[in-house]
């Protein structure tokens, strides 16, 4: 079988890109995505009003949430070098998972499902296979998830923008399962024991 190929060249006026051309490679940081090209940290504040985070859960609740997603990870199984982010609603039925070797792939592809099949005001809680970033937490407050869990720990950065976004966020470290679970919500730092 014959394989074509198109090739397209497009020109875009300058006057059209609006900031996005400004976004040079003068770095302020080379770590991660969503940073990278900007030359201040007040070029990545966000706007908008801080999410309120009225859900219980309970770590055994964690635990299986992070089970739910384990098991939907088919690419993970099979290779075992992919991320995975999965997103719950209140309820904490699953809404969708999507795998990427990219963690902020991982959770654009969980939130571009969820915006396709017309759920994204149901999310109320976002599971992360990685570190929590900057730009995950970013991702969150646009999406309106006000949740993120994860299995691995947060930038500083990343902990700032939470605390001004009012994100709850769940930085869940394994050892044999699951242990101590931060919560970092308004500036309160509190541990859950597992069990709780």
């Amino acid at each position: 079988m014959k394989q074509r190929i198109s090739i397209v060249n497009a020109s875009i006026p300058q006057d059209k890109l609006g900031k996005g051309y400004l976004n040079k490679r003068t770095l302020l940081s080379v770590s991660s995505c969503g940073i990278c090209g900007k030359q201040k940290l007040e070029d990545i504040a966000l706007s908008g009003d801080s999410l309120s985070t009225a859900i219980s859960m309970k770590t055994k609740d964690l635990v299986r949430l992070f089970n739910v997603m384990q098991e939907k990870q088919a690419t993970f199984k099979k290779t075992g070098g992919s991320h995975a982010a999965s997103v719950f609603d209140s309820n904490q039925k699953l809404l969708a998972v999507r795998e990427d070797i990219g963690r902020h792939n991982a959770v654009d592809k969980v939130v571009g499902r969820l915006l396709h099949k017309n759920k994204l005001k149901q999310a109320s809680i976002l599971l992360v296979s990685g570190r929590v970033s900057y730009e995950i937490i970013s991702k969150a407050f646009i999406a309106q998830i006000p949740i993120i869990a994860a299995v691995s720990g947060c930038s500083s950065l990343a902990v700032l923008k939470s605390l001004a976004y009012s994100l709850l966020v769940l930085v869940v470290t394994i050892e044999q399962l699951f242990m101590p679970i931060l919560i970092i919500q308004s500036c309160k730092y509190e541990y859950i024991k597992s069990g709780q």
